[in-house]
C-alpha cells in the first residue's frame, strides 16, 4: 500500500480553502470552533472556556455563525463531484448551519451522532453526545450500508480543547472515500482526522490557526509512519500539493 502524505497549513479556514483548486478534494470532515461555546462559558457550566493555559481560549478562537455561508460555500467548491462532507456540531448549531449548507447546493442526508459515552459540560442536561451533519454533493454511496447512526466511542479526557476519537472520524472516513484519496479539514485542531486519514491509507490536508495545534499534529501524524510533502504553509500561500489535486 502507497504511504499516506500529509500537508498543514496555518491560518484561517476560510482562506485557505480559496487557496485550493475547484473539485480538487475527495471528503471533508471537520469540526469548527461553534459559536454556542460561548454561551456556556457566559453561564459557567464548563471551566474547559475559561481563560488559562489549560482553556479554549489559549489554543483557538470561535468561528462566528456569520461566517458559515463563505465557508460552506468553499467546501462545496473544493468538493469533487459524488463526494460527502461531514460536520461536527451541536444541536443549537445545528439549525444554523444545515439550512446554509443546503443553500450552498449540499444535500442534506442527516444527523449522525457520535455517542461519547460518559456526560461532560453541560447546564440543565449534562452534554454526553454531538451530532454529525452529513451531506453529500451530487450521489455517492456509502462502502457499507450496514453501519448505523450512532457512533460510539468515549470521549477525550484532558486532551486538546473539544479533541474528537479518531476512531469517530475513521468511521466517516471508511464510509466516504477509497484508500489514496485525499481528505482535508480546515479546522483540524490536534489532527484527530488527518490520524484517522492516514492509517486508513488516505491523504490529508489540514488547516488550523494555532500554530501548537500545527506542531501537535505533524507529530502525531509523522509518529504515525504519514509522510509530509513540505513545511506548513501560511494562509496566504498557494500550496504546492502533489496530492492528486
Amino acid at each position: 500500500m502507497t504511504e499516506s502524505r500529509f500537508q498543514l497549513s496555518r491560518g484561517d479556514a476560510v482562506e485557505w480553502l480559496r487557496t485550493l483548486p475547484d473539485e480538487s478534494i475527495d471528503l471533508v470532515v471537520t469540526d469548527p470552533p461553534y459559536e454556542s461555546l460561548e454561551k456556556h462559558r457566559a453561564i459557567g457550566t464548563t471551566t474547559r472556556l475559561k481563560h488559562s493555559k489549560a482553556s479554549s481560549n489559549d489554543w483557538f478562537e470561535i468561528f462566528p455563525n456569520t461566517r458559515f455561508e463563505e465557508l460552506f460555500f468553499e467546501i462545496y467548491r473544493v468538493l469533487k463531484r459524488d463526494t460527502h462532507f461531514y460536520l461536527f456540531c451541536d444541536a443549537e448549531t445545528m439549525f444554523d448551519a444545515k439550512p446554509k449548507a443546503e443553500k450552498m447546493g449540499f444535500k442534506f442526508w442527516k444527523p449522525l451522532v457520535f455517542d461519547k459515552v460518559q456526560i461532560g459540560m453541560g447546564y440543565h442536561y449534562r452534554a454526553r453526545y454531538e451530532l454529525i451533519l452529513f451531506f453529500e454533493k451530487g450521489k455517492r454511496k456509502l462502502n457499507d450500508l450496514g453501519i448505523a447512526d450512532i457512533i460510539t466511542h468515549p470521549r477525550v479526557r484532558n486532551g486538546y480543547p473539544a479533541e474528537k476519537p479518531p476512531q469517530v472520524s475513521s468511521v466517516l472516513i471508511g464510509q466516504s472515500t477509497q484508500p489514496g484519496e485525499l481528505v482535508i479539514d480546515p479546522f483540524m485542531g490536534s489532527g484527530s482526522v488527518g490520524v484517522a486519514a492516514t492509517s486508513l491509507g488516505r491523504n490529508f490536508m489540514g488547516n488550523d490557526l494555532c500554530r501548537e495545534a500545527v506542531d501537535i499534529t505533524r507529530q502525531r501524524l509523522l509518529d504515525g509512519g504519514a509522510i509530509e510533502l513540505n513545511t506548513t504553509l501560511r494562509g496566504d500561500e498557494h500550496p504546492q500539493l502533489g496530492l492528486g489535486v
